[in-house]
């Protein structure tokens, strides 16, 4: 999670959010006033449209762009080995032992083709036919060079034929030709590079980060291994992954934490058509989730597609006909697609030659083609192992059939948690405390641990963009239901209705009624708990809410520290309370505040609420893998495994409350 602090005031946040200043420029409109700007100029001024943004994200996809060069040297049969080490300059280096970028004259540039990577937009080897990558997860022939015009500084070094050639560059400009500058056994490119601090809003590369992408591309490339060290001062360690099994490791990886699979190991295959390869794993486990991770040339298809949509198609008539075949389903009876997935565990690869994505950020699949070739494998692979099983496949049948019966008596409890629109429903919870503005993009809801302090929030909120909903007491631990008892909680019942997009299959971002979802809790460990139980709930259920940065965690304060004269402080770590009494010349009284309630509205408001002086914590979610089962051990039905995590994480509990 990483901090958030806004500064704003409160009238800045509500009527400065959507206002647009414009200039009136005097003069002619003419050929002057048309700008030309070469590549790496344009992806300086313009970097949002090459790396989506330059906060830690953009950051962090600087060294996805360079990994990715080498993952293509993989996939073509060349490289074994990638080294990602982050430097105590803070640069990062990238190296691998392909066969090294081409630095021969290219004949159509009259420059070194090393010079032509790194500095001509749109030049590369991944635009198909007979030319470098039949199967890359790069496109346009830009990234790597958005690396180097993003970059303070960037060397590019190649081993090749027992030569060592170099180039240096600043801000994407070449400061010298390529040159010969030493002998070498190895074969490969490495790439280091220093991010740039007039670009990026931060330069610090964080390791956890970095690790969850580099584990999950180790898993869908089986046998390659891929090392990351971190070098700086004080943070030194590493990591190395290779997963001969590749996805059957990655979903038996996911099912570690379940209590029980329905199969002893994943089934797996890989089958080729063409250059066309489709890879899938599937296991399923005792829990209510549908938890399925796409990917296409290795990247992350966060929405699926049409592989995804192939392997759900395949799986809901694999099913229903061996149900059919041990007679355990009628004729006329019909498993549905969530049905024959609930407790499912899925990871579906495929990597084709030109690649068709629904938008610039790769998230959706779209070639047509993929859906029957997937469809089909998956078939075939499915329908023999549940022949060969007949057990296993009369206990999953069984499983669906109990699920399906679940989803019915869910189903009318659930349309009544639809919105009809997306402001303005009669139906909205009594409890609700909603704001006067109907702009979306401007407004808050807080949620907040009990009637008190939701009495307390509501005198002292800005009723113009913030909302308030009390939740009585802690919401149903949704990792441990399934859906028709989720929905016969009240608490969750209020929450679905009062944000209005939906869940699940009915989810719909743009119909959600607040930006901003913020948990506010006390200070203690229930209100701790309260909070993860919030977090499992949006995780399962509304997942892109976290991905998608709308979730957040108020923070208030510890204690009000009142020194001679009156003079307030407010003091939210026991750090803090110690650094003030350091410095403090004269007696302090402390108010340690144990709940919400003890804090009068307009303390509330000073600490926690006010824009202009609150901190957020927003909740993010770096590797979803790791979160889903993070959650699975935290709030699951294995007791034995929270204890082992309580017991190797003890040390690292700083602030108690018992």
């Amino acid at each position: 999670m990483s901090e958030i602090n806004e500064k704003t005031t409160g009238e800045e946040t509500f009527e400065g959010v959507s206002e647009v200043e414009r200039e009136r420029v005097e003069g002619e409109y003419g050929a002057e006033q048309i700008q030309v700007l070469d590549g790496l100029e344009h992806i300086r001024k313009r970097p949002g449209m090459y790396i989506a943004s330059t906060d830690a994200k953009g950051l962090h996809h600087l060294v996805h762009e360079v990994v990715d060069n080498s993952i293509d040297e993989a996939l073509a049969g060349y490289c074994t080995h990638i080294e990602v080490t982050l430097n105590d300059d803070g640069s990062c280096t990238v190296q691998d032992n392909g066969r090294g970028i081409p630095v021969g004259i290219h004949p159509k540039e009259g420059i070194s083709t090393l010079e032509v990577v790194f500095t001509k937009v749109n030049a590369g080897g991944k635009f198909g036919g007979d030319s470098g990558y039949k199967v890359s997860s790069g496109l346009h022939g830009v990234g790597v060079k958005a690396v180097n015009a993003l970059s303070e500084w960037l060397e590019a070094e190649v081993y090749q034929g027992g030569d060592i050639y170099k180039q240096v560059y600043n801000r994407g400009v070449p400061q010298r030709s390529v040159a010969t500058v030493g002998k070498t056994e190895l074969t490969g490119t490495r790439v280091t590079f220093l991010p740039d601090p007039d670009i990026f809003e931060t330069t610090e590369f964080v390791y956890d980060t970095l690790k969850g992408r580099l584990r999950e591309l180790a898993y869908l490339n089986k046998g390659l291994r891929i090392t990351l060290e971190d070098k700086r001062v004080g943070q030194e360690k590493v990591d190395s992954f290779c997963y001969e099994g590749g996805i059957r490791s990655f979903v038996e990886e996911l099912n570690k934490n379940r209590e029980e699979v329905l199969f002893p190991a994943p089934v797996y295959f890989e089958e080729t058509e063409g250059d066309t390869v489709c890879e899938v794993a599937i296991q399923y486990n005792d829990s209510y989730n549908e938890v399925i991770y796409s990917y296409a040339n290795n990247v992350n298809t966060r929405d699926g597609g049409t592989h995804v949509e192939g392997l759900k198609m395949a799986l809901t008539k694999v099913i229903n006909d061996a149900g059919r075949k041990q007679n355990i389903l009628k004729d006329s009876d019909k498993l549905t697609g969530e049905d024959v997935r609930e407790g499912i565990t899925a990871v579906v690869s495929v990597k084709l030659v030109n690649a068709q994505f629904e938008s610039q950020t790769k998230d959706k699949l779209n070639n047509s083609h993929i859906r029957a070739f997937v469809n089909k494998c998956v078939s075939e692979h499915v329908s023999t192992f549940l022949e060969e099983n007949p057990s296993a496949a009369k206990e999953l049948v069984l499983r669906c059939i109990t699920a399906q019966k679940a989803r019915d008596a869910a189903r009318s409890a659930r349309e009544l948690t639809r919105r009809k629109g997306v402001l303005g429903s009669s139906t909205l919870p009594g409890k609700l405390a909603d704001c006067s503005d109907r702009r979306s993009e401007l407004c808050e809801i807080y949620i907040v641990e009990g009637d008190s302090a939701g009495g307390t929030a509501k005198q002292g909120r800005d009723r113009r963009f913030q909302a308030i909903l009390p939740l009585r007491g802690k919401i149903l631990n949704v990792e441990k239901v399934r859906l028709n008892r989720v929905l016969e909680n009240e608490e969750i019942k209020n929450m679905i209705t009062a944000f209005g997009c939906g869940i699940l299959d009915d989810f719909d971002e743009s119909k959600l009624r607040y930006d901003r979802i913020i948990s506010m809790t006390d200070a203690d460990v229930d209100g701790a708990h309260i909070r993860i139980l919030l977090y499992t709930f949006l995780f399962r259920y509304m997942r892109p809410l976290i991905e998608h940065g709308h979730v957040y965690a108020a923070k208030p304060p510890l204690y009000k520290a009142t020194s001679k004269g009156g003079k307030v402080d407010y003091l939210y770590s026991e750090e803090e309370k110690l650094a003030f009494d350091a410095q403090a010349t004269g007696k302090v009284e402390y108010q340690r505040y144990k709940g919400l309630g003890e804090m009068s509205k307009e303390q509330l408001w000073d600490t926690t609420m006010n824009p202009a002086t609150r901190t957020l914590i927003r909740v993010t979610m770096q590797d979803a893998a790791e979160a889903d089962q993070m959650f699975t051990m935290l709030m699951g039905e294995n007791p034995e495994l929270r204890r082992k995590f309580i017991e190797e994480n003890a040390a690292l509990v700083t602030d108690l409350d018992i």
